[in-house]
């Protein structure tokens, strides 16, 4: 006779179901994450409503308030979602660089270019503007951002071992790069110039080459 499984253990039928519901539930959090992001990006934060982002969702509005009760709920599931994304996107991206030579440089920025050129910067810099005025918005991101900052900048500096010999012109390299990128990114947003664009990269990997150390460690050009 076959051996019964008792109610509820895993393998049974409720732990089957548990288990679909807990996908489902997964499943559906996700799209309304997703939806949130699309909403910053196309319509801004102060018009991203729990409304709008249900009906971008295609759910209810009280279904989606089962699994996040207010605005600021799926505000910070967004954040948490946007810098695993942003991350996972950079180290694919710098993997892809070639490991030596002056391809390496021009690689390296373009990956970075391409990076905050997508949607998901931009949603990061919608909420980045409205937190400046939004002291509940801000107590969620500025955490969040330096948790980021850490991890990309451990990133980095695992991605280029050949700048380890002088870790100041690896931390102004990496930073002169990263206000400029993503300064550019942001002028782009409303008035974008590639032409312009183009030459302001290649300054960049002029300056970035300067930089980089040479095989004794030292840099190629330093300042006065």
């Amino acid at each position: 006779m076959p051996r019964r499984t008792a109610p509820g253990r895993p393998g049974g039928a409720d732990g089957k179901d548990a288990t679909w519901q807990a996908q489902k539930s997964a499943a559906t959090r996700n799209q309304i994450i997703e939806a949130a992001i699309d909403c910053l990006v196309k319509v801004g934060y102060a018009r991203t409503t729990t409304t709008r982002i249900a009906s971008t969702a295609g759910l209810s509005r009280g279904a989606m308030l089962h699994h996040f009760p207010t605005k600021l709920d799926i505000v910070k599931a967004a954040v948490e979602a946007l810098h695993a994304k942003r991350l996972k996107a950079f180290r694919k991206s710098i993997v892809a660089a070639p490991p030596a030579g002056r391809g390496r440089v021009h690689q390296a920025v373009q990956a970075y270019w391409q990076h905050v050129r997508h949607r998901l910067f931009v949603a990061f810099f919608e909420l980045s503007v409205a937190a400046r005025t939004d002291p509940e918005l801000d107590a969620v991101l500025r955490p969040a951002q330096a948790a980021f900052d850490e991890a990309w900048i451990q990133t980095a500096r695992e991605a280029f071992p050949e700048w380890q010999g002088d870790p100041e012109a690896f931390d102004l390299a990496l930073h002169l790069s990263r206000y400029l990128l993503e300064g550019m990114s942001v002028s782009f947003l409303t008035h974008e110039d590639p032409e312009r664009g183009e030459r302001v990269l290649e300054y960049l990997e002029d300056l970035l080459r300067n930089l980089r150390p040479t095989g004794n460690g030292q840099r190629r050009l330093r300042s006065n």
